[in-house]
């Protein structure tokens, strides 16, 4: 069994405080875990309104497949026009 992690900051421009910045964060959530079937909830910086932390979890037998599955789950956040991301990392466990 293969574990993947990616945890991704974002920084969101277009929110316009706390509310605005949930809406944003709670349909890409629920996009990333509906199309990839991931794990993905925001881990830090819930009190910023610009600012987000992002962690998403994969499981597979294949540490490629992990791999993959994450770094098409980072491809889909960069195409979002609403966020920029500002670092990432991923860890296979």
């Amino acid at each position: 069994m293969r574990v993947g992690i990616l945890t991704v900051e974002l920084f969101l421009g277009e929110a316009l405080s706390l509310k605005d910045k949930r809406r944003h964060l709670k349909s890409l959530l629920t996009r990333l875990r509906n199309r990839y079937n991931v794990s993905a909830a925001e881990v830090d910086h819930q009190d910023n309104w610009q600012r987000a932390a992002l962690a998403v979890a994969v499981v597979g037998n294949r540490t490629t497949h992990v791999d993959e599955s994450l770094q098409e789950v980072l491809n889909f956040i960069a195409a979002q026009p609403s966020f920029e991301i500002i670092h990432h990392r991923t860890e296979l466990l």
